[in-house]
């Protein structure tokens, strides 16, 4: 039987099920549309003024959109590499 978890827990570890974001949006992006929406993420979390609970949600986009980046770029590294290899 699973240990119910506590809010020490979740603290632990935000990313559970019931509490993970979906942003399926994201998989579909390419990298200039994530990065021009990771840009706008940045300048709103840099208002000061902001809701806390906002900013979190922010937070959480940003990350989402920064890995989606980041997987698309490790995959041209990747095809180019591959490329000079053959080239070689």
């Amino acid at each position: 039987m699973a240990a119910k978890q506590t809010d020490k827990d979740a603290a632990k570890n935000p990313d559970t099920a019931a509490d993970a974001p979906d942003f399926a949006d994201i998989a579909g992006m390419s990298y200039e549309q994530a990065r021009t929406e990771l840009i706008g993420v940045v300048q709103g979390l840099e208002n000061p003024e902001a809701p806390l609970e906002d900013t979190m949600q922010l937070w959480d986009r940003g990350e989402a959109l920064a890995g989606h980046c980041q997987k698309i770029l490790d995959a041209a590294a990747a095809k180019l590499a591959a490329r000079q290899a053959e080239s070689a």
